[in-house]
């Protein structure tokens, strides 16, 4: 077998007398750290969190810390000599991520569940079963990359391979988390990720990424949030901006900022757009496109990544969205983050996510939106 690369896990010393704690879900991508990691000669310990009761979790393959997945990484672990361990996180799982998407949800705003479980679930409590297994660091399957500033601190930077970056849902990750964090795939395209595996021999090597939220693995976001919120299917009225009543709806859930489709308003002249979501009159705002146009954005639970920062800054407000310029603008709960040009389908409870270059600032949830005029979104 040919000499696997030897990834920089940023530890000083004899690689013999450290320890390594991989987060494993059961994927191709931890797998391969996991590898990479054992061929550092440190001892290597993975750790998997089951986040779904048996029974369900069986039903749940190709998705996160699933069943099948527990088993793969298991088969993984065993494959590579190393020790592995499961613990039993489904409620911890369902009452900081399951509850508080659905909560989102009912209140009209957009939440990003991958963003809390690695606030919470993933970067807290698995760090801290790391640190209580005397490990050196805690590695992960994250496209990205820990780097050292001029300064001597650790920054996060975006991944090499720009199609498999996953910044945005990292900017919630605190300084002291970046210190015992490792990434050894972000300089990896995912074509090399894979062939690693197969050279290694894993089970898992041609396993399909995930495309859905774990926990939503056929897509229907509205049959979840029912489940948890009986009540989320109550109706209300589709209001255009300029007052009139074009409609009804079957629930505030079935929406968010920015769609155009399903809205069940036919006949209209132009097409229209959910501009806003309001919780309180259970009513779904349409307009025209230009409605969408945004030129701030309050922004709270602000993190910066590696100390403050002044200087030019783009920002992301969708994980898919092209980086836009910004700037910010005073501090605390009158913070604001302020878009150069008009950004078009900013939605409250998404993050926005600050970026020098390749480099993670920091960002912050999206509370609210301040509109263009019209005449000036052109």
């Amino acid at each position: 077998m040919n000499a696997l690369p030897t990834p920089d896990f940023q530890l000083n010393g004899d690689m013999k007398a450290r320890r390594i704690v991989v987060a494993m879900s059961g994927g191709v991508d931890s797998s391969v750290v996991a590898g990479l990691a054992a061929a550092t000669g440190a001892e290597t310990i993975g750790i998997t969190l089951q986040l779904y009761d048996h029974g369900a979790a069986v039903k749940r393959a190709g998705s996160c810390c699933a069943g099948q997945d527990i088993r793969d990484a298991r088969a993984v672990a065993d494959r590579l000599g190393i020790s592995h361990y499961v613990f039993d996180h489904e409620s911890r799982f369902r009452e900081s991520v399951v509850e508080r998407f659905a909560d989102e949800y009912m209140a009209g705003r957009t939440p990003i569940p991958c963003i809390q479980c690695n606030m919470g679930v993933k970067f807290t409590d698995l760090l801290q079963m790391a640190r209580d297994l005397g490990a050196d660091c805690l590695a992960t399957g994250h496209y990205v990359r820990r780097m050292t500033g001029s300064d001597g601190r650790s920054e996060l930077h975006r991944a090499l391979d720009p199609a498999r970056d996953q910044s945005y849902f990292l900017f919630a990750t605190t300084d002291a988390q970046m210190d015992f964090l490792r990434f050894p795939l972000g300089d990896l395209p995912k074509p090399q990720v894979r062939a690693l595996a197969q050279q290694m021999g894993l089970i898992n090597a041609a396993k399909p990424d995930s495309q859905d939220i774990c926990f939503v693995p056929d897509g229907d976001y509205a049959s979840v949030v029912r489940k948890v919120r009986p009540d989320a299917d109550t109706g209300g009225t589709i209001v255009h901006i300029d007052g009139r009543v074009l409609g009804e709806h079957k629930g505030l859930i079935h929406f968010t900022i920015g769609q155009r489709k399903g809205l069940e308003i036919g006949g209209q002249p132009e097409p229209l757009y959910v501009v806003k979501l309001d919780a309180a009159t259970r009513r779904v705002v349409v307009g025209p496109r230009e409605a969408l146009a945004t030129r701030a954005a309050q922004i709270v639970d602000m993190n910066w990544i590696g100390g403050a920062y002044e200087g030019p800054m783009e920002v992301k407000v969708r994980s898919l969205a092209k980086p836009a310029s910004a700037r910010i603008e005073g501090t605390g709960a009158d913070r604001r983050l302020v878009f150069l040009r008009p950004e078009y389908g900013v939605a409250p409870g998404q993050a926005a996510v600050l970026y020098a270059g390749t480099r993670v600032l920091g960002g912050g949830w999206i509370a609210s939106t301040e509109p263009v005029e019209p005449a000036l979104a052109a």
